[in-house]
C-alpha cells in the first residue's frame, strides 16, 4: 500500500481524483474481490463503562476449529463510523480468513443507540482507547493487534503515546489509516470548497441531530443556538465536543488532541501511520515526514488512494487490499 497506484479506470492526476478515490469505494465498490458482501453478521456485546455509561462491541470469531491462542484484531473505527463501515467490513473479512478474531468497539453513540452521559467521543479520546484495550487484554489469551480509522487512527496513535512503555505489553503494533494527525489543518480543508459542501454536510447531517437528543438528556449542556448554526466543524467542536470533552474551544482540542506532535517520540509500540498525499480530508502538506516521527513509526503515504478508499481491481473495484497490505504489515509483528 506504501506504492498504491489506482486501477487505471479510477486514477487521475488532477485534484478532484482524491475525491472520486474517496466516495467510489465508500458507495460502489465490493469489500471483497470476488463478490459484493452485505452486513457482516456479528456478535454484539453491551459494556458498561466506569462512569455509568455503555458502549456497545461487535466481534465476529475466527471459524470454528481454528486453534487457540489466535491474534484478535481491534478496530477503532472513523467519524460516525460503525462495524458495518465499508472499510470495517472489509477488515471483518480478512481476519476472518486469517484465523483471527476481530472487534470493533464502537465510540459512544456510534452503535445505533444514543449513550447516557453528557459525553460522546472525540478525536483524542485516549483514556476510553485505554480502559476497551485493557478489558480486551485480559480477556483473549491470544496476542492483540489495533488498527484505526481515520478518527479512530487519531484516537489509537494518541493512546500508544500516552501509554508508552505499556503499549507494547498490551498490542503487538497499531495502524492508523487515513488519519487527521494534524486535525487544525484537517479541519481547515473540510472548511472549504467541495469538501465544506458534500463532507462536512454530510457529517453535520449525523452529528447535530445526536447532539440535540444529547440535550434533551441533558438540559443546559451547551448552547443550542451555536450548535444549530454551525456549517463547519470547527462551530460544530466549538458548540458540541470542546465543551462537553472539557476543552476550552476548538483550537485547545485540535491542539491538545492530534497525534502528529507526539509521533517523534513514539519508541515503543511499532506504529504504521498510512496516508495518502490526495485524501480530501487531510492536506498533504501537514503530513508528518521521516523526520518528525519516532524510530517506531512507519509512514506509508502513497500518492493516490483518497480518504479511506484505496480501491483496487476491475471496475467496479473492491477495498480488499487495503486491509490485505495493512493486516501483512500487522502480521509481521506477531
Amino acid at each position: 500500500m506504501h506504492s498504491y497506484r489506482a486501477p487505471r479506470w479510477l486514477a487521475g492526476a488532477g485534484p478532484f481524483a482524491g475525491n472520486v478515490q474517496t466516495i467510489w469505494p465508500a458507495l460502489c465498490s465490493r469489500v471483497h474481490a470476488e463478490h459484493r458482501v452485505g452486513p457482516v453478521a456479528y456478535l454484539r456485546e453491551r459494556w458498561d463503562t466506569p462512569d455509568g455509561d455503555f458502549i456497545d462491541v461487535d466481534f465476529l470469531p475466527a471459524p470454528a476449529g481454528t486453534p487457540s491462542p489466535r491474534p484478535l484484531l481491534v478496530m477503532f473505527h472513523g467519524l460516525e463510523g460503525s462495524s458495518q463501515s465499508h472499510y470495517s467490513r472489509a477488515f471483518a473479512l480478512w481476519a476472518h480468513a486469517q484465523g483471527w478474531d476481530f472487534a470493533v468497539p464502537h465510540f459512544r453513540g456510534c452503535s445505533g443507540e444514543i449513550n447516557r452521559a453528557p459525553r460522546t467521543y472525540h478525536s483524542g479520546d485516549h483514556a476510553e482507547a485505554d480502559w476497551i484495550l485493557q478489558r480486551l487484554a485480559r480477556r483473549h489469551a491470544g496476542p492483540l493487534l489495533a488498527v484505526g480509522i481515520s478518527l479512530g487512527g487519531n484516537v489509537l496513535l494518541r493512546w500508544a503515546q500516552e501509554a508508552g512503555a505499556e503499549a507494547e505489553r498490551t498490542v503487538r503494533a497499531v495502524a492508523a489509516i487515513s488519519s487527521p494527525v494534524d486535525l487544525a489543518a484537517a479541519g481547515h480543508a473540510l472548511a472549504h470548497g467541495f469538501s465544506r459542501h458534500i463532507y462536512t454536510r454530510m457529517f453535520l447531517q449525523s452529528m447535530k441531530p445526536k447532539a440535540l437528543a444529547k440535550l434533551q438528556q441533558h438540559p443546559g449542556l451547551f448552547n443550542e443556538a451555536a450548535l444549530r448554526a454551525a456549517r463547519d466543524l470547527h462551530a460544530y467542536d466549538n458548540a458540541f465536543t470542546a465543551p462537553l470533552h472539557g476543552f476550552a474551544n476548538t483550537e485547545d482540542y485540535w491542539a491538545r488532541c492530534s497525534a502528529k506532535p507526539g509521533l517523534e517520540a513514539m519508541r515503543h509500540v511499532p506504529a504504521l501511520v498510512l496516508n495518502a498525499r490526495n485524501d480530501p480530508f487531510i492536506p498533504a502538506a501537514c503530513l508528518p515526514s521521516r523526520g518528525e516521527v519516532g524510530p517506531a513509526v512507519t509512514l506509508w503515504q502513497p500518492h493516490e488512494g483518497g480518504h479511506v478508499g484505496f480501491p483496487a481491481g476491475r471496475f467496479p473495484g473492491h477495498v480488499a487490499d487495503l486491509p490485505q497490505a495493512v493486516g501483512r504489515w500487522l502480521q509481521h509483528h506477531l
